[in-house]
């Protein structure tokens, strides 16, 4: 995945490439920026930009990009080329939900395998192995600059990180309703889920306020 795309544009590609491969199914050859915009409400100014930072393609007069060409040159983008492993330490119903979630090789990522402290035997989920956590840290070493996903009661949030980062890992992704702590070398990323939902919350109220205030 390239570092150099801004965070939106990075956003933005997947439901790019998702249209593109619809249109291809559908047996298209070429498509224009104008329509890849109309199909996900964007402007056609933002998607010519975005494509232009990934794909040096401009397309045929009077038929727009190819197809084709635009979905390796997204797919480059994104890393799908070259997939980034992932593993997930806790799999409760948010764990499971993510492992689930098909979505996330449009971004260059593959969940490898799962831990969890209450599994007595290795089974899988969608194809996707998962061990007990006693077996982390030799799968874990043997992956290349793994994502670390977590996912556990925020009580033991702390000392999955600490493990994780340990074993190799340099980014983590922590869904546990707590802030961690990792050295300034560690990518990490806290999605607080209860946070953004009272965001929402909050902003829908002042919006009913607003709309009140009107009538």
């Amino acid at each position: 995945m390239s570092s150099n795309l801004p965070i939106n544009t990075l956003r933005r590609l997947p439901k790019y490439l998702l249209i593109l491969k619809e249109y291809k199914n559908r047996g298209l050859k070429y498509c224009s920026a104008s329509q890849i915009a109309d199909a996900i409400s964007l402007s056609n100014i933002q998607v010519r930009k975005d494509l232009a930072l990934v794909s040096n393609h401009t397309g045929v007069p009077n038929q727009g990009r190819e197809i084709q060409k635009l979905i390796n040159d997204i797919e480059t983008a994104l890393g799908r080329k070259n997939m980034t492993q992932a593993v997930i330490v806790g799999v409760g119903m948010l764990g499971r939900a993510l492992l689930s979630y098909k979505g996330f090789k449009a971004y260059g990522v593959s969940i490898v395998a799962g831990f969890d402290e209450m599994v007595k035997e290795p089974y899988s989920i969608r194809h996707t192995p998962i061990y007990n956590t006693s077996a982390m840290e030799h799968l874990v070493r043997d992956l290349t600059n793994p994502i670390g996903i977590i996912t556990v009661p925020r009580e033991n949030a702390q000392n999955v990180c600490d493990k994780l980062i340990s074993y190799g890992v340099k980014a983590i992704w922590n869904f546990a309703p707590v802030r961690l702590v990792v050295p300034d070398d560690i990518i990490l990323h806290n999605e607080d889920m209860a946070e953004s939902l009272a965001l929402i919350s909050t902003r829908l109220m002042a919006m009913n306020e607003r709309n009140r205030q009107k009538q």
